[in-house]
């Protein structure tokens, strides 16, 4: 149950990590994979107001979270605006530059040491039964079911959640019907990237705070994705939670080292049953 309940508290990274990711493919179409790298540059962004500043945690997070908005702006803008008519392949190959030049920009600044980042809500364990769990586990937990359901009333009942549901639908038609689809895609990059840059200040009291820190959890957000179907939000989180339970048990029961390798057996299992992905939902047949 241990192992359980740890690989749930993880899960909730992940998915909070493969949230962003689908909710940028689901309404632009591109995989962007400087997903990580831009929770790095957010969560190194926090820890100087909390360091060099002595912020209050609560308001470095909120003040590192609209930097987040305003580093994917400025991403959509400068980068991503200026090939969106171009081919995926060829935005999806951007986003690995941007994933590049993000790590070697961190790189130089902040060095490749690794620095130890303070947890949310500090504490020592306390027993639920028979599982252990820390005050900043719970803090996780309840803030990716906040999100959560922020985002389910966001996009079922606010205009411009109903914008960007139309938008990743048939983006012709959106625009047919009066909306601003350019508008819409800057919200969906600054809003991924906060999503990330959660992922990223969840993420760096565990593993600590390092340049590389993002990319294990970048995999494994992908992985928690093509299992929920990639299209699929609640698909996103219910993935991530599945791949954190699944690598703890591995972890556990076989080699730490194997983890990465036994998620993707999962996953290429799963899609070989189901290649829709869990929630992906049924397959579209186009006449032409």
């Amino acid at each position: 149950m241990q192992i359980i309940i740890s690989g749930l508290i993880f899960g909730c990274v992940y998915g909070l990590a493969g949230l962003g990711m689908v909710l940028i493919y689901k309404t632009t179409g591109v995989v962007n994979f400087a997903q990580g790298e831009m929770a790095m540059i957010t969560t190194f962004v926090s820890f100087l107001f909390l360091s060099s500043l002595n912020m209050p945690y609560l308001v470095s997070f909120f003040l590192a979270l609209a930097f987040a908005a305003i580093l994917g702006i400025v991403i959509y803008q400068v980068f991503m605006k200026r090939i969106q008519n171009q081919s995926h392949i060829f935005q999806m190959v951007m986003t690995l530059g941007l994933f590049l030049i993000l790590n070697g920009i961190a790189g130089l600044i902040w060095g490749h040491h690794p620095t130890s980042y303070p947890e949310a809500i500090q504490g020592a364990p306390f027993q639920i039964g028979s599982v252990f769990v820390t005050p900043n586990e719970l803090f996780v937990v309840g803030l990716t079911a906040v999100l959560m359901l922020l985002f389910f009333f966001f996009f079922k009942y606010s205009k411009v959640g109903l914008a960007m549901r139309a938008s990743s639908q048939d983006i012709t038609a959106a625009e047919l019907m009066g909306v601003k689809v350019s508008t819409v895609f800057l919200s969906i990059w600054a809003i991924g990237a906060i999503l990330g840059g959660v992922a990223g200040m969840m993420t760096a009291p565990i593993t600590f705070l390092n340049i590389n820190m993002m990319f294990t959890v970048l995999v494994m957000a992908f992985a928690a994705a093509v299992l929920g179907g990639f299209v699929s939000l609640p698909g996103a989180l219910i993935g991530g939670l599945i791949v954190g339970v699944f690598e703890n048990l591995v972890s556990y029961y076989g080699s730490p080292e194997m983890k990465m390798v036994y998620t993707f057996l999962l996953i290429v299992v799963v899609l070989y049953i189901r290649p829709q992905g869990i929630f992906g939902g049924e397959k579209m047949v186009k006449k032409v």
